[in-house]
């Protein structure tokens, strides 16, 4: 972990501030679209455009890195970045809120494309997975530092829209001054959608459904804490938890993983996040228990989406994992943008408690077809199981693409311990 951080500590620093600019405007949006009178449809239109660029960055950075280099589209896409920050609160209408976030998406997709190959580069064999860990750790302690930087201003001014674009522009600096170009960029062509669907259904279906959750508590979180009359530290509070609550959790189910059937774990896992939902809707007034719905939502959320890579990974050739990748990202995207859009419509129907839900109904709709799906298929034995590797749902398919990597690895260790174990 030293030689981790000793290589590659500017970039981790860098990715950690740009990470609290981004956790803390997508929460301020949430609190200030309430004070500028936004509906909830409204809302959850603006908070859907993130996913939406997010979506489009994935798939168009590794071009724009070939044509004209890892730097200038990482200095180009961070000063975007900070220059939609600033403009929020100048331009405060739905439509220009809504193509700011589109904006910021697709430009946070483009810097984290950058980011992973150069920790890819930064990385070898032996410490691939502890890099990638790092790195998913340093990400979510910037998104829960974020909600605690909220209290230092009145959402209804300016100060708050420039400390998160301040620090993305800070954030670019120690990446800049100390990162060497990479080599080529290269991508793998990625399987098509129908044969990942064949080779694994709950896999599929698992990315699609868990889009929605995650797109949900990260983007209609802090319009649920407005729209149901929470204060600004309150908002902070509850959507830490759900980041928390991952941060605590994802190795201890990464090490049960590894050790059972997945389809046992991504079942519990889904099961929890529904009954989270329920504990939201019907004793949300209860701040403490708020807090506790968020916990188990978030806890599950996250850890789910590494469960339901390494899953595939199981019924994957080794030489297919990498391709795999971009189609499994690709899934959960397309449910991170429905997620925002039937939330708002939800809660426009239902009230705030619609934001809980939504988020019920698609866990147990997860849980339950897991379950279908262990009456169609036989276990596979753990021994034939690829490793678990931590990836974060934000994570772009570099990144997924670094943990199937390692997990190759990993699996190639075990073959040659076995094998080594045999001959003696």
């Amino acid at each position: 972990m030293i030689k981790v951080m000793s290589s590659a500590w500017a970039l981790l620093l860098g990715m950690m501030l740009l990470q609290v600019g981004n956790g803390m405007q997508g929460t301020l949006l949430g609190i200030r679209g309430e004070i500028e009178g936004f509906s909830t449809i409204e809302m959850s239109l603006v908070m859907s455009g993130y996913f939406v660029g997010f979506l489009f960055g994935s798939r168009m950075a590794p071009d724009m890195i070939r044509r004209v280099g890892h730097v200038r589209v990482f200095a180009a896409l961070g000063s975007l970045i900070s220059a939609v920050m600033i403009l929020y609160p100048v331009l405060p209408n739905p439509v220009a809120w809504g193509a700011g976030r589109i904006l910021i998406g697709f430009c946070f997709s483009g810097v984290y494309v950058t980011a992973e190959s150069w920790l890819n580069e930064a990385a070898d064999n032996e410490n691939r997975g502890k890099a990638l860990s790092l790195y998913m750790i340093m990400q979510m302690v910037g998104i829960v530092s974020a909600q605690y930087l909220l209290i230092l201003g009145e959402p209804s001014g300016f100060v708050l829209f420039i400390i998160p674009s301040v620090l993305v522009s800070i954030a670019f600096a120690p990446i800049l001054l100390s990162v060497s170009p990479t080599p080529a960029f290269d991508t793998t062509k990625p399987l098509s959608l129908r044969e990942i669907m064949r080779i694994s259904p709950l896999g599929c279906v698992g990315m699609f459904l868990l889009g929605g959750v995650f797109s949900a508590q990260f983007g209609m979180a802090p319009v649920y804490g407005a729209e149901a009359g929470l204060s600004v530290a309150q908002i902070s509070t509850f959507v830490s938890f759900f980041f928390i609550s991952a941060l605590i959790v994802q190795y201890p189910i990464g090490w049960l993983s590894d050790r059972m059937d997945r389809r046992v774990m991504i079942m519990a896992g889904a099961l929890i996040i529904g009954v989270g939902g329920l504990i939201g809707v019907f004793l949300g007034d209860v701040f403490i228990l708020l807090c506790v719905a968020a916990a188990m939502i978030g806890g599950m959320s996250n850890p789910l989406y590494s469960l339901l890579i390494a899953y595939t990974n199981d019924f994957l050739e080794h030489s297919d994992m990498a391709a795999a990748a971009g189609g499994m990202v690709f899934i959960n995207g397309l449910g991170a943008v429905f997620g925002p859009l039937l939330t708002g419509w939800i809660m426009g129907v239902l009230g705030p408690w619609g934001f809980f839900m939504f988020i019920a109904v698609l866990g147990f709709a997860m849980a339950g077809y897991a379950g279908y799906r262990m009456t169609q298929r036989p276990a596979i034995s753990v021994e034939d199981q690829d490793a678990y590797a931590v990836v974060m749902p934000s994570a772009s398919p570099v990144a997924v693409a670094i943990a199937q990597e390692w997990a190759i690895d990993e699996a190639q260790s075990e073959d040659d311990e076995d094998e080594a174990a045999k001959e003696a």
